[in-house]
């Protein structure tokens, strides 16, 4: 009993925290909320994040506006054509004293900042892949366990493909949240001007640190979760495989591929989350709902005939639900 009231008390200075953040985060980005939503809750599942819009939508300024209020090591690698795996991971060189030394690369810090992702060969991408599940690099042979926590939130240009090379599946299947930024309503773009064209200089207030991000990350873990809830989360992943018997037509007829057992996982973690920050002490099927789109929509594949007849992945998600 006192253990239950110890985790009440935590979830409760939890929403307290968010609430800081969010507040923090506010005073450099205006508008996009459901967007700083859904970034804060991939980080206190202790899970990678892509961030997708067209240029001018301050993804990268969101990145490193959250680096700022989190008391947390950042690097940013502006991923390019010639990228190599030993920029991102490091290197070993040889000292003064003739001795092979590590030189860590920009991976090691606490929130890596991948801009432009898909900018990049193939090769320098999958150095990604072992640092983005195991929260490790291996060099010669050696293996350098990363700073934890770790994050990965990455961004993308959705319109320019000259020049790009689109992320594989598996590295895809690594981010727990595909998130797509808009443009701002009338609004907010009129605020952004003001703010953004003044000599008004923003500071912004650490809120949490490392220690207390993994607190809350154990914790939300610690969340207890009804079986219904759990069946529903799997059973709505498992509708969106066309070789499903249960699948609706429209997955038939317009995928190639559905989402995995990590698209479970996901739906149930960041439905904890969902509902912590959001005042319930265990998620219902509306908290699985609200994170549907962004855990889905990089996990399932539409074939020719989707894309020759304009169904989008929304439209296909939205049919599964």
């Amino acid at each position: 009993m006192e253990q239950i009231k110890s985790d009440v008390a935590a979830l409760d200075a939890l929403i307290i925290s968010y609430n800081e953040l969010k507040k923090e985060i506010g005073k450099k980005i205006i508008g996009q909320q459901e967007v700083i939503e859904n970034v804060l809750i991939s980080v206190f599942c202790d899970g990678h994040c892509l961030i997708v819009g067209v240029p001018g939508l301050a993804k990268t300024l969101l990145v490193h506006t959250i680096a700022d209020v989190l008391d947390l090591t950042y690097k940013r690698i502006q991923f390019t054509p010639d990228l190599m795996p030993s920029d991102i991971m490091g290197s070993e060189i040889l000292d003064e004293s003739r001795q092979f030394r590590f030189n860590k690369g920009p991976l090691f810090a606490n929130i890596v900042l991948a801009d432009e992702i898909n900018r990049t060969p193939p090769k320098t991408q999958a150095a990604l892949l072992e640092a983005m599940q195991e929260r490790s690099v291996t060099i010669a042979g050696n293996t350098y366990k990363l700073d934890l926590p770790f994050f990965v939130l990455a961004t993308q240009n959705p319109i320019e493909q000259e020049g790009t090379y689109p992320l594989p599946e598996a590295q895809l299947d690594r981010f727990m949240f595909n998130i797509w930024i808009d443009y701002p309503d009338l609004t907010e773009e009129i605020n952004i001007v003001k703010e953004t064209t003044s000599d008004k200089n923003v500071q912004l207030n650490k809120i949490l640190t490392g220690e207390d991000l993994m607190k809350y990350q154990h914790l939300i873990r610690k969340i207890p979760i009804a079986d219904n809830v759990v069946d529903y989360a799997v059973s709505l992943v498992s509708k969106t495989r066309p070789s499903n018997s249960n699948s609706p037509e429209m997955i038939k007829n317009y995928l190639s591929w559905g989402a995995g057992p990590r698209a479970s996982q996901y739906l149930i973690l960041g439905a904890k989350a969902h509902a912590a920050l959001n005042g319930q002490y265990s998620p219902d099927i509306s908290s699985v709902q609200a994170i549907v789109l962004p855990v889905l929509r990089h996990r399932i594949i539409r074939n020719y005939k989707a894309e020759a007849e304009g169904v989008t992945v929304e439209d296909i998600i939205q049919n599964v639900m």
